[in-house]
């Protein structure tokens, strides 16, 4: 017996409360029970969660985001100024993993939320589906 089709979902809505690490449905209810676990459910809605299989996606996001802010912002830097081998380390290398660490959580509840807009891997109601 097929599933019954998902409801209107807003992708932007569902992405931008999963950027803000809140239930992609809701709105309310953490996405998160540690640093980049997603929590089974909703503790505000009872939104199943657990469906969520954001794997690679995230980071893979998150690598092509650093990557255009660090090296724009080295060759600004490196057509600017006339810095030494070990200032362009102590400024790039801390900066490439302050940002990475930052933005991965918010990014993969980004990813999450589409997911659960687009009713993949479980959240449109049939374990199949995948989109």
């Amino acid at each position: 017996m097929p599933s019954p089709p998902v409801q209107f979902r807003s992708k932007g809505d569902a992405i931008l409360n999963g950027v803000k690490s809140r239930c992609p449905q809701c709105g309310e209810g953490a996405l998160f029970d540690a640093w980049l676990k997603v929590t089974p459910e909703c503790g505000r809605c009872g939104e199943e969660l657990h469906h969520e299989r954001a794997q690679d996606f995230p980071p893979y996001i998150t690598i092509t985001i650093v990557g255009h802010i660090v090296v724009t912002l080295l060759m600004i830097a490196e057509a600017s100024y006339e810095w030494s081998m070990g200032t362009h380390l102590m400024i790039w290398i801390p900066l490439t993993v302050i940002l990475t660490l930052a933005l991965m959580q918010p990014v993969k509840g980004g990813v999450v939320g589409l997911q659960w807009a687009i009713g993949m891997f479980g959240f449109g109601g049939s374990e199949e589906q995948v989109g």
